[in-house]
């Protein structure tokens, strides 16, 4: 049976993602007008740099980032880490549904 649950507080999305060896990342993403906003990801696995990329660039444009930086952000976007199953790294970044209450965690 898989459950899906909304990870709003920041110390169980934290629990997640490690305890699927997942770390917080950080894509940057060039808008129409040229501007570059930031589009949270997290990465899972082993590292997959180029040889000849830069320290902390990922092939697919991620970034590490600490999870202050990277939960920083998700609050600035509103966002939360909707999860499903127990094992995999099943995610989404949905909006977060609740009323300014970051600390909550809804079902």
């Amino acid at each position: 049976m898989n459950v899906t649950q909304t990870l709003i507080r920041h110390r169980d999305i934290q629990d997640w993602v490690t305890a699927r060896h997942g770390m917080p990342a950080i894509t940057r993403i060039p808008t129409t007008s040229g501007q570059i906003r930031a589009r949270l990801a997290l990465a899972f696995g082993g590292p997959s740099r180029r040889p000849d990329a830069p320290p902390g660039a990922e092939d697919d444009g991620m970034s590490p980032v600490s999870w202050r930086a990277w939960l920083a952000e998700l609050d600035r976007q509103h966002l939360a880490l909707k999860v499903t199953g127990e094992r995999g790294p099943a995610f989404e970044f949905v909006e977060r549904k609740d009323s300014g209450d970051r600390n909550s965690e809804l079902n």
